[in-house]
């Protein structure tokens, strides 16, 4: 019974080792087979590449500037009472951005007042004198002299009164103006006053820009400047924000060329409802040219960045193959590139970003 027990033990330890064993290289095998199959295709979308006529372009470096920059000066004198704004706010058209004192303005005004009301008193009197002796005078019961003097001191009682309210107004005027607002919404660049301060008429309260649209300017040589014209579609690049393109038109073609470098200025108006835009920036600036010529066109999102290079992935074989491309223009939503591609080359447009050469690719709808 002893070996028995001994054998059924050593059986039991070899049944273990076996399981063991067999676990081991079905854990081997899974791997193999996961090494095998790789990653799962990455769904992407496609677009085809075109070849089309296009109009040359030529891009040029410029400036950006604020269309209204103004210096709000104050339209009467006295001491600051309140300063509510300050450098970098924005404020709206008609906000309040000081206040001066208006005490002695008001003082001056209750007199004014007060004095019209005794001149309207005498001219109502003398308006009653006039229509006695106007009657009077009809039936010859006063004298020629009499009556000409009360007819005098009625047009001059009415002159006074006439002056009276101009200056009554002049004064309310004088009052409203002790507030200075903003003309335009825009931001406060500069502040040329404070609480306490003694301004003059005319004196500057602050520098305020309006960067709710931007002036470009840019430099044309001469050999482009002439195939250009007001009004023409451009595109603007403000690389220090990011490289997405802004469309603009062009508001001016100065006739004045530069007579050492033979350019002329050229300004652009471009919208700028974030306010992202601000004034001194370099604008990267695109312009359309009237020659054309045969381009390949892709969607812009095919365009991937990889540091300063361009690329695009094309589909071949099931597999994301990186073509490196160069950039030859922007036309709407499509890029002219210069690259190794043809027409009718699938390229991908979504899911581009995080593709690795030769990684599987699934084509969506």
């Amino acid at each position: 019974m002893p070996k028995v027990a001994g054998t059924l033990h050593f059986s039991k330890y070899l049944l273990i080792v076996g399981l063991l064993l067999f676990s081991l290289f079905s854990v081997s095998m899974a791997k193999d087979a996961g090494k095998n199959q790789g990653p799962p295709p990455v769904p992407v979308r496609v677009a085809m590449v075109e070849q089309k006529m296009v109009s040359d372009q030529i891009s040029l470096v410029g400036t950006t500037a604020a269309v209204a920059t103004s210096t709000i000066a104050s339209e009467v004198s006295g001491v600051v009472e309140y300063f509510p704004v300050k450098e970098g706010d924005f404020v709206k058209k008609g906000d309040l951005l000081a206040r001066l004192r208006s005490a002695e303005l008001k003082i001056r005004l209750k007199g004014a007042v007060a004095a019209g009301e005794m001149i309207r008193a005498k001219l109502e009197n003398a308006e009653k004198d006039l229509n006695r002796y106007s009657k009077l005078k009809d039936t010859d019961s006063i004298s020629a002299r009499i009556y000409d003097e009360t007819l005098y001191n009625h047009r001059a009682l009415s002159q006074e009164l006439l002056r009276s309210q101009a200056d009554i107004e002049h004064l309310e005027y004088d009052i409203n103006q002790t507030k200075t607002v903003a003309p335009f919404s825009g931001f406060v660049a500069k502040e040329h006053t404070q609480v306490g301060e003694w301004i003059n008429v005319g004196g500057p309260v602050v520098d305020l820009v309006d960067l709710g649209k931007i002036k470009v300017s840019v430099d044309v040589p001469e050999r482009y400047a002439v195939k250009l014209s007001a009004r023409d579609e451009v595109k603007v690049t403000i690389s220090s924000i990011s490289n997405d393109q802004h469309s603009g038109r062009i508001y001016a073609l100065l006739p004045r060329a530069d007579p050492d470098s033979r350019t002329f200025p050229v300004d652009i108006y471009l919208g700028n409802p974030d306010f992202k835009i601000k004034s001194g920036m370099e604008a990267l600036v695109t312009l359309g040219l009237e020659t054309a010529k045969q381009a390949l066109l892709v969607p812009k999102d095919a365009v991937v960045t990889a540091g300063d290079d361009r690329l695009v992935f094309m589909v071949a074989d099931g597999k994301a193959v990186p073509v490196p491309v160069k950039i030859l223009g922007y036309y709407d939503g499509d890029v002219a590139v210069e690259g190794n591609l043809k027409p009718g080359i699938q390229v991908v447009i979504r899911g581009n970003e995080r593709l690795r050469p030769g990684q599987p690719v699934s084509v969506i709808k």
